[in-house]
């Protein structure tokens, strides 16, 4: 209201001093695609404030147009709302079990490696693995920025996937991926276990030591990451992880889906066997 008032009173000074309005001020959500455009000028002139170089975000947003498909998929989740059993049919099978437990065999020597540094035995993360992605199937072919850019704008949830937006632009930044190999989920998520680009950011580790953290390509890297993330988040090396125990606890920081963290669960059970 103040602002109004001396607008008002000096409107002979307005046009001077317009540069020192925030750029915040016009990165305003929306609900269609008509203002995407300004706002997306308007968040590219707020990056520096986020910690992002400019080039950085001009290279990494050149081209990047709303998607409608985007916001379709973010009003139509149904799945969550099964039954576990429900859930369960739908997503696992025999088939998965067996071929979890063969790359568990496979994956041996680097998963006992795994656990001896962060305590997440291999069963989980092969369940996690699989569930998430088909075992690095099915890991998305969206275009992350975008995806991100268009739910930053979107009103729904504005500001939770500007910063996942603002997280992608400084994978790009620090060397992690090129723009063009952010492929994914259509709500942004990276990787063959599907992780929000702020827990890439924070959780991603190189698992292959070969300088980078790519949770799209390397195994490695991929399973050292999630595991990381599960320590992190308070896993208890050794103990259970069904209903009512502290690592279920844990697993629900994975996904707060009752039906979806049971999965894990009982297909982590299964696996082990």
């Amino acid at each position: 209201m103040v602002a109004r008032l001396l607008l008002l009173l000096f409107a002979p000074l307005v046009s001077l001093c317009l540069f020192f309005v925030p750029p915040a001020a016009a990165a305003r959500c929306g609900d269609g695609p008509a203002g995407f455009p300004v706002w997306l000028e308007a968040f590219k002139r707020e990056a520096p404030g986020h910690g992002l170089k400019g080039h950085t975000v001009e290279a990494a947003l050149a081209g990047v147009t709303y998607d409608p498909q985007v916001v379709r998929l973010d009003r139509s989740q149904k799945s969550f709302k099964l039954s576990f059993e429900q859930f369960y049919a739908r997503r696992v099978d025999n088939a998965m079990i067996a071929r979890g437990q063969r790359l568990a065999r496979d994956y041996a020597g680097l998963l006992g490696r795994i656990e001896k540094t962060y305590g997440v035995p291999p069963a989980v993360l092969i369940a996690i693995w699989g569930l998430e992605t088909g075992y690095g199937a099915n890991s998305g072919k969206m275009s992350v920025l975008r995806s991100l850019a268009t739910l930053a704008y979107d009103c729904r949830r504005s500001a939770f996937f500007t910063n996942e937006l603002v997280a992608a632009l400084k994978i790009v930044q620090r060397g992690d991926m090129a723009p063009a190999e952010m492929r994914g989920a259509w709500a942004g998520e990276i990787g063959q276990t599907q992780f929000l680009a702020s827990s890439y950011l924070n959780y991603a580790v190189d698992g292959d030591r070969d300088g980078r953290r790519d949770l799209i390509r390397s195994v490695p890297d991929v399973l050292a990451s999630t595991a990381n993330y599960l320590k992190a988040k308070g896993w208890r090396a050794g103990q259970p992880w069904g209903p009512g125990t502290a690592n279920h606890a844990v697993l629900k920081e994975w996904n707060r889906a009752e039906v979806y963290v049971k999965t894990i669960a009982v297909m982590a059970e299964k696996i082990g066997r």
